[in-house]
């Protein structure tokens, strides 16, 4: 980079050598970026130092550049890893070896843009906020004009606080705006380029990750295991759980996302995600993380109060996962599978079915062997990368062998107080042919001794064995043995 300057300084600069091209003035956040610093920076620091959440508030009345100087002080935003529009980018970089001047316009601050520009390569100079003056609307059509002159520059740019600039550029480039900004842009400029904005509801409906709302199926084994799922009452109540848990779990995988961004960046497959991909603004994922949850807690408060406390601690606990526990290794994996017997436990107290001992301790350790393969899967697509730790986790590749060990034995510990459970007394009250049971055994065995194998070959195309199981066929023939085996004990 040539040249940098912050908001105060406004001398030095001119149109290149011969004045044949205009300079061209490129915003930051929404325009060369798919996402926005300052919501980034936030996001980053929330998650490293929970506590300065409370402190934002008192920075806020420093004024707009005073509270992005002072969360720029405190975090860095790896310019590596954020969402670039990389069709502008192109554009740019082909206007740049034309021998165009590119400046980069930015209310961003400034410490925090340099990093950018650095890793772009295209820029000449950087105008960006100070600390002192928040280079925004009005103030940085101020600049442009008092450094280029009146037309003498133009201008990208994707939101209505850009029109202001937009009148005073000779042309507008629109780079992912609405229709409603497209068409005042016309008014207020000339457009000369426009970059279409991309889908919205898309990415925000793939962000409630509907298909993980498949584990809140366990809140049905309760009502089947007491053979009284017929019961219209109870049934109902185990639907009503089942939607409030699948509410309440996209609420945690938007704030899991969000908490997440730079981890997720560096995944070989969780980088498409919509928020780390840009392809849901921060804004638009708090405000669907907060109506999810909202409305999940607002149906919890339908069916009985013990289940109401139950989804209360299941939010507390992703909610600590998310921040604290995902990190450490062990605890994470234990923190998940006590997740999935957490789901059959708010089905049995929606029912107000009695649990037995054996049902929980044999979800325990098979729902174990099933975070530990995650976790496996997980360094498996990592090791394909080439990289040796898991971001934002505590496992590095030479954990794959303990990782194996530990859910293989956890696999094989479930079947045997499956096969308990079989030969204890409360079996004999429930079923006619309790005998016939046994082959369930051999069946759930063949089942996790086969996605142990695919684990270990890497054939499994998704990080979460439960996930792929709903995509294997192989799975859905164990299911109907074991629902025909149940059926003919019955």
């Amino acid at each position: 980079m040539d040249e940098t300057t912050d908001a105060t300084t406004q001398t030095g600069a001119g149109l290149p050598d011969g004045g044949a091209a205009r300079v061209l003035c490129v915003d930051l956040d929404g325009t060369l970026l798919a996402t926005d610093l300052l919501w980034e920076s936030i996001i980053r620091l929330v998650r490293e130092r929970p506590w300065t959440l409370f402190a934002m508030p008192f920075w806020l009345l420093r004024g707009k550049a005073g509270f992005k100087r002072m969360i720029a002080r405190r975090v860095r935003v790896s310019a590596e890893s954020l969402p670039y529009r990389e069709e502008l980018l192109t554009y740019l970089r082909a206007e740049r070896t034309s021998g165009r001047r590119i400046v980069l316009a930015t209310a961003s601050d400034v410490e925090m843009v340099r990093a950018i520009a650095d890793h772009v390569g295209v820029f000449s100079e950087v105008l960006a906020s100070d600390g002192t003056t928040n280079l925004s609307g009005h103030r940085k059509t101020k600049v442009l004009v008092e450094r280029f002159g009146a037309g003498g520059f133009d201008y990208a740019g994707n939101s209505s606080a850009d029109l202001d600039v937009w009148r005073s550029a000779h042309g507008a480039i629109v780079v992912d705006a609405p229709d409603r900004v497209l068409r005042a842009a016309s008014r207020s400029s000339k457009v000369i380029k426009v970059f279409p904005r991309a889908d919205r509801l898309r990415p925000a409906v793939r962000s409630l990750r509907a298909y993980q709302w498949t584990k809140n199926l366990l809140v049905f084994i309760p009502l089947v295991m007491a053979h009284r799922v017929l019961e219209g009452d109870l049934l109902l109540r185990v639907i009503g759980a089942f939607a409030v848990l699948s509410l309440c779990a996209s609420g945690t995988y938007v704030l899991n996302d969000l908490l997440d961004l730079q981890a997720d960046r560096a995944h070989p497959l969780k980088r498409r995600r919509p928020i780390a991909s840009g392809g849901l603004a921060i804004p638009d994922a708090i405000a669907l993380m907060v109506g999810l949850l909202g409305a999940g807690l607002a149906g919890a408060m339908l069916l009985p109060l013990r289940f109401t406390l139950l989804v209360l601690l299941y939010l507390i606990t992703t909610t600590t996962y998310s921040f604290y526990i995902k990190r450490l290794v062990v605890a994470d994996i234990l923190t998940l599978a006590g997740l999935y017997t957490l789901r059959i436990l708010a089905g049995g107290v929606a029912a107000g079915v009695l649990l037995s001992f054996w049902l929980l301790a044999f979800s325990m350790f098979i729902f174990l062997s099933l975070a530990f393969m995650k976790r496996y899967m997980e360094i498996i697509l990592l090791t394909r990368e080439g990289k040796t730790r898991s971001a934002g986790r505590g496992y590095v590749a030479d954990d794959l062998r303990i990782l194996e060990t530990m859910g293989t034995i956890s696999s094989f510990m479930s079947v045997a107080v499956l096969a308990l459970f079989i030969n204890s007394t409360e079996i004999s009250k429930l079923y006619q042919r309790p005998q016939v049971l046994w082959l369930v055994c051999p069946a759930l065995l063949y089942w996790l001794i086969r996605f142990w194998f695919r684990a270990q070959r890497g054939s499994l195309d998704n990080d979460d064995p439960i996930v792929a199981a709903f995509k294997d066929r192989a799975s859905y023939v164990v299911a109907v043995v074991i629902g025909a085996l149940v059926i003919l004990a019955t």
